[in-house]
């Protein structure tokens, strides 16, 4: 099967079919309990597409750089993460150079500072993980089915992997700079000479670092070969060079509502990395009605501006720190790790068929209408694609953990994650996590709906 590029790779030649109905499904959308958490995030998305060499973020002191506004003075200490998602490509289309990205950190502090990595993923679109067509739901207990690098990323970090090319723990000595990741974006042998990289990693530190990641092509060997730039070329980089580029879309203001919003893309740190979130009938009580026969209710998922299915909750990362031509806002929230429990109750007279889903409605802010809109034929653009895990007890009382790989298209209402037969007066703890992938479009929402 030939690979599959993402929608931002494709020209848009195919004639335009006829606008699909719109299916209007009445169900109550409500804002999701809880916040982000307080962790920080190191979020690299932009420049998306990286033709030149440079800083892609930098949250080192300005002091002694040469280009002083390519860095933001963030220190990290204790819980963070790190998440990068580029694309090199091959311009001209005869400069076939591997593009290197490097992830640094530096201790400024006169002790060494312990960097544990607790759980890390870094993949290519091509070989690791090309965008080919799947199902909208396949059963992925082993972690095998992915399209697409950012996909691959979330579903290791989800089930608390490091991959292999990352040490348990790094040790920095006083004043100086380690390479958290040094590896190429080859677009070599390829057609069309284009590929990405996706990269999330989970740290602790026991003191102060600063971090960078950093775009430079391939240096070469006596012979021709190519080779990964030392430590000491990304560090003349970082001290000596300005922001990669070309930059992306610089984004609209968030108090503006004309059209069309530009969101822009991410580089900055980003406040959170988890939403937990306890879902029940208000503040007071302890579970979660489900609905009447027929019926359903939704939390909404990764809103923003311009997109809060009526709810008026934004839950897009908020910067704090960024460049002044990116994102003011973690749109999307790449990499965040949604954890909902849902304790349902069933108290209606007799058995009742529950389903929980998580679907991608057309994104509006005010529901014009009391529901829902989803398209009936979904449209081609893929706006989720990535894995879930349940954990549940069957109708049998038994433990079982899923995890399951939804693919979505724009307007599609799903298909459930979990089918319940909850006897009257009967109550099941459903407990639902993903870590929301990067090319996923928002928002979506979780849906309990009884047959």
């Amino acid at each position: 099967m030939l690979p599959l590029l993402p929608s931002f790779f494709i020209a848009q030649s195919t004639p335009a079919a006829p606008p699909p109905e719109e299916v209007v499904q009445p169900q109550e959308v409500r804002p999701l309990p809880g916040q982000l958490d307080g962790v920080s995030t190191f979020n690299s998305n932009s420049p998306e597409l990286v033709l030149k060499e440079g800083i892609l973020l930098s949250t080192f002191p300005p002091d002694g750089k040469k280009v002083p506004t390519a860095h933001l003075n963030f220190p990290f200490r204790g819980r963070f993460d790190i998440f990068a998602h580029h694309i090199a490509r091959a311009e001209p289309a005869e400069d076939l150079r591997s593009l290197y990205l490097g992830i640094i950190l530096h201790n400024p502090t006169a002790e060494s500072v312990k960097v544990n990595i607790l759980q890390a993923a870094s993949y290519l679109s091509q070989p690791d993980a090309p965008f080919i067509e799947l199902p909208t739901l396949t059963q992925n207990i082993l972690g095998t089915v992915f399209a697409g690098p950012g996909d691959r990323v979330m579903s290791d970090v989800l089930r608390g992997r490091r991959q292999n090319i990352f040490p348990a723990q790094i040790v920095i000595p006083p004043g100086q700079s380690q390479m958290l990741l040094n590896l190429p974006i080859p677009v070599k042998g390829l057609t069309p000479p284009l590929n990405g990289r996706s990269t999330l990693v989970r740290l602790r530190s026991n003191g102060t670092v600063y971090a960078a990641s950093l775009a430079m092509f391939a240096r070469t060997n006596a012979d021709g070969s190519e080779r990964a730039p030392t430590l000491e070329e990304w560090e003349n980089l970082l001290n000596n060079g300005d922001l990669s580029g070309p930059r992306d879309k610089t984004p609209t203001p968030l108090e503006e509502t004309g059209k069309p919003r530009i969101y822009g893309r991410v580089a900055g740190v980003a406040a959170g990395t988890q939403w937990k979130a306890l879902l029940t009938d208000n503040s007071q009580t302890k579970y979660l009605t489900i609905p009447q026969p027929g019926q359903a209710f939704s939390y909404a998922l990764s809103t923003l501006h311009g997109g809060t299915l009526g709810t008026g909750q934004i839950q897009s990362a908020p910067m704090l720190v960024r460049y002044p031509d990116t994102a003011y806002r973690a749109h999307g929230n790449y990499g965040i790790q949604y954890s909902l429990q849902l304790p349902l109750y069933n108290n209606t007279p007799s058995l009742q068929r529950v389903a929980i889903s998580i679907q991608t409605p057309l994104k509006e802010d005010q529901l014009g209408k009391p529901g829902l809109r989803f398209l009936s034929t979904p449209a081609r653009q893929t706006f989720f694609r990535g894995s879930v895990r349940v954990r549940y007890k069957d109708d049998q009382g038994q433990p079982k953990t899923q995890f399951v790989h939804l693919v979505q298209k724009r307007g599609q209402s799903g298909e459930p994650l979990v089918l319940l037969n909850m006897k009257t007066g009967d109550r099941r703890l459903v407990e639902v996590d993903l870590l929301y992938p990067p090319d996923a479009t928002p928002p979506q929402v979780l849906t309990v709906s009884t047959q």
